[in-house]
């Protein structure tokens, strides 16, 4: 799939960062807004950086099977992809970018997003993986075993994206048992506080403005 090619925007990219957690309902409302501002060119795109309280979304590709039971609020989206859970110790990258004005191509753009989360990984010594078939980037321990680290769902509107992708910094992991993450069963969840690394939000910022800088600049 691709969007029509433009010339790329000049005007820095406003990143904000919410300290309290956001209701997902409201931060789709705030998504939405901007990305009609961003497609009127009343406003400059915008990596939004914050957490949920704890909450399961499904995208479009969900099914009902893979609920496997409502411990937590359910909230139906437009965004890509199957289930997926947030929650406070997640750390949630919202991009809104333009992509008429970025080469257009959707599939560039879901590879750059999986660099950006491998890049930011390797800040704390981490070795994210791609899969093929799988979305996300996975994290292989010795033995072999494979758990989802991070998770990637967007959606496009008129050439601008938005919704994004998830990075677990210290969740609770056991809230994903009420789901099928991704729809995969036969791999894990998995996060950085349970490989023994436990950063500050404020250095995961740090790793992901650096190397959202090295990816999309």
């Amino acid at each position: 799939m691709s969007i029509a090619s433009a010339p790329p925007r000049t005007e820095a990219i406003e990143w904000r960062t919410d300290a309290a957690p956001v209701a997902y309902d409201e931060a789709v409302l705030a998504m939405e807004a901007r990305v009609r501002d961003i497609r009127a060119g009343t406003a400059s795109e915008l990596v939004w950086l914050l957490e949920h309280p704890a909450l399961y979304t499904a995208g479009t590709s969900a099914r009902r099977a893979d609920l496997v039971s409502a411990l937590l609020p359910v909230h139906y989206t437009g965004r890509g992809g199957q289930w997926t859970y947030h929650g406070p110790g997640q750390r949630v990258a919202y991009v809104m970018l333009d992509l008429n004005r970025r080469g257009g191509d959707l599939r560039v753009f879901v590879r750059n997003l999986e660099e950006w989360l491998i890049r930011t990984l390797a800040a704390f010594g981490v070795t994210g993986e791609r899969r093929t078939g799988r979305v996300g980037i996975w994290i292989a321990d010795k033995a072999g075993t494979e758990s989802k680290i991070a998770a990637i769902g967007v959606r496009v509107r008129r050439g601008v994206s938005y919704h994004g992708v998830s990075l677990n910094v210290a969740p609770d992991l056991a809230h994903y048992s009420g789901i099928v993450p991704c729809g995969v069963r036969e791999h894990g969840v998995t996060s950085l506080a349970a490989l023994g690394i436990h950063p500050a939000m404020r250095e995961i910022d740090d790793a992901l403005k650096a190397g959202f800088a090295a990816v999309f600049s």
